[in-house]
């Protein structure tokens, strides 16, 4: 049993990670436009068309302004809590044979020859969750748009094999940036987005070292720089004695494909 792995795309401009095993091809979060999706999809030697499942987060922007044409042009399944199908006024999608289907934080499901449990999440969104993905005894679980580890969602980060993470903004970047003040504090607040420095904390004090993938993800274009999130990152698991694979995505290209089995 095999797992490939790929984000696709992460940042304020569209979310989107590819997940693919022997029999399911899904999507966690829909923040790409139909043409972008495809093209990063082609981009790593993926069927463009070939999705047959998408998780969402939460109703924002960037992890679901792609969910509409996707179930309009496409036969796909879509899980999204209640509070995010109000949010995006899901339940009014013209679907043309897909279908959107509620789930319940906590409450584990079956795609395929996968299980998916999603957890809540500390964010300012109506109903939000992540997710763990797992098939075959490897599990995948990703982690962005949240505003600090609570120890509940920590615990939800235990034995992943790939984690992908927030690492938003550097915290010096962000308080001498552009931003405005009522802004800085909505990203710094306890449901906004994590800092380098917490994702640091996260490492030092909470994470358990098992993966063998550690992605940072969601970083800003504005208030981080790829190098910054990844030293911080280095320094707490050395400091950890941890070795792992450790990897930063982009916002404009899909991640090299990550092969589990």
């Amino acid at each position: 049993m095999t797992m490939t792995v790929s984000v696709l795309g992460s940042g304020s401009r569209g979310n989107a990670t590819f997940i693919k095993t022997s029999r399911v091809r899904l999507l966690l979060d829909a923040g790409l436009s139909r043409k972008e999706l495809a093209a990063r999809l082609q981009a790593i030697g993926e069927d463009p068309d070939g999705i047959d499942a998408v998780l969402v987060t939460h109703e924002h922007n960037d992890h679901a302004s792609g969910l509409k044409a996707l179930v309009k042009e496409m036969r796909i399944e879509a899980y999204l809590t209640w509070g995010t199908i109000r949010g995006l006024q899901a339940d009014q999608y013209e679907l043309n044979g897909s279908t959107i289907a509620p789930i319940t934080p906590s409450v584990p499901f079956t795609i395929g020859d996968v299980e998916v449990f999603p957890f809540r999440v500390p964010h300012d969104a109506m109903e939000p969750v992540a997710f763990s993905v797992s098939c075959g005894g490897v599990r995948l679980t990703q982690l962005t748009d949240v505003g600090h580890v609570s120890d509940a969602v920590a615990r939800q980060l235990l034995n992943s094999d790939v984690l992908i993470m927030e690492s938003n903004h550097d915290l010096e970047m962000l308080r001498v940036g552009p931003y405005p003040w009522n802004l800085k504090q909505r990203l710094t607040g306890r449901y906004g987005h994590l800092s380098n420095t917490a994702v640091a904390r996260f490492i030092r004090e909470q994470y358990d070292g098992k993966a063998s993938h550690f992605v940072l993800a969601h970083l800003s274009a504005q208030n981080n720089h790829p190098e910054l999130a990844r030293q911080e990152a280095i320094k707490a698991l050395r400091y950890r004695g941890f070795t792992v694979e450790l990897a930063v995505t982009g916002q404009h290209e899909p991640s090299p494909p990550i092969h589990l089995s």
